[in-house]
């Protein structure tokens, strides 16, 4: 009697494979208003999202331009997370900054 791997072996662990499925992943994205500064947008992108100063810009300016720009997609957790700290970080300041997330 020999060990080898046969195919029905294999096909089984793909199919197992192929049933674990990922967590659905959202989108957070921040919304236009006309209270809000560019500079404040700009810092809630590079301190919360972890975004460089370039990157965090070009954000900004999107939001600016279209009403609304990605800042991330994330696990549900965390990004209800990264939500509520742009309110809360928005509140303490002052400006009525919207951050949403939707489902990827």
């Amino acid at each position: 009697m020999g060990f080898h791997s046969s195919k029905t072996e294999h096909d089984a662990s793909v199919e197992i494979h192929n049933q674990v499925k990922e967590p659905p992943m959202y989108k957070v994205l921040l919304h236009n208003d006309n209270y809000t500064t560019m500079e404040f947008v700009v810092e809630v992108l590079i301190t919360i999202f972890r975004k460089s100063p370039e990157a965090a810009t070009r954000i900004m300016l999107n939001v600016h331009k279209t009403g609304i720009g990605l800042c991330g997609i994330y696990s549900y957790e965390l990004a209800e997370t990264k939500v509520d700290s742009v309110h809360l970080l928005a509140e303490e300041h002052g400006f009525p900054l919207k951050c949403s997330m939707e489902r990827e």
